[in-house]
């Protein structure tokens, strides 16, 4: 299992490595069945405390993701359906926009300033997608 992080991003370690795992669900990398690594593993390799790692099995567990099995390891437990995918994507683009938020407001932009940029770009990407 090949992830990245990026520990300069806004977005915390644990949400990037657990929507990680669940795009390589999504995309059939991880396939229902197949062995995570130990959360002592995964939190090695990727140079992130063992509790962050934790974390992120917990609430994937939980979500139904995957399932850990005592004295066996943590398993894919499934392909998410487009409801979970669609609420996966939402949670991550309101996560995209309050870090850019936070950013903005931090270096004392006004929330007129913040507007009108924002709109911007949104007329560029559209013009530039042909919409």
């Amino acid at each position: 299992m090949n992830l990245h992080i990026e520990p300069e991003s806004k977005v915390p370690i644990y949400i990037q490595v657990e929507e990680q795992i669940r795009a390589l669900i999504a995309a059939g990398q991880l396939r229902p069945g197949d062995q995570l690594p130990t959360i002592r593993g995964l939190a090695a390799d990727l140079r992130v405390n063992y509790n962050t790692i934790a974390r992120v099995y917990l609430d994937l567990d939980r979500a139904g993701v995957i399932s850990t099995q005592r004295g066996r390891g943590t398993f894919v437990a499934g392909v998410p359906d487009s409801e979970q995918m669609a609420r996966v994507r939402q949670e991550k683009l309101q996560a995209i926009v309050r870090s850019a938020l936070d950013e903005a407001r931090t270096l004392g932009y006004a929330p007129g300033e913040i507007s009108s940029v924002f709109a911007e770009g949104i007329a560029l990407w559209r013009e530039s997608n042909g919409e």
